[in-house]
């Protein structure tokens, strides 16, 4: 996916490319930490938990 997108990005947009490099590198973390630790709750279950408090209040 880098190989194919990398080209498509303009030298004049040095911000979209550090977004994709930034974005690209959180993805293959991810893949990783997944394999080497497969009972690791997922980024889902971790906003779920921030968010459950808040959501309470605002129930209220």
């Amino acid at each position: 996916m880098f190989l194919y997108e990398w080209p498509k990005i303009d030298r004049i947009q040095k911000k979209e490319k550090m977004a994709f490099v930034a974005l690209t590198a959180m993805g293959c973390l991810l893949a990783i930490l997944v394999i080497y630790y497969p009972e690791m709750s997922s980024p889902t279950q971790w906003v779920e938990r921030i968010y459950r408090p808040l959501g309470k209040l605002l129930e209220q």
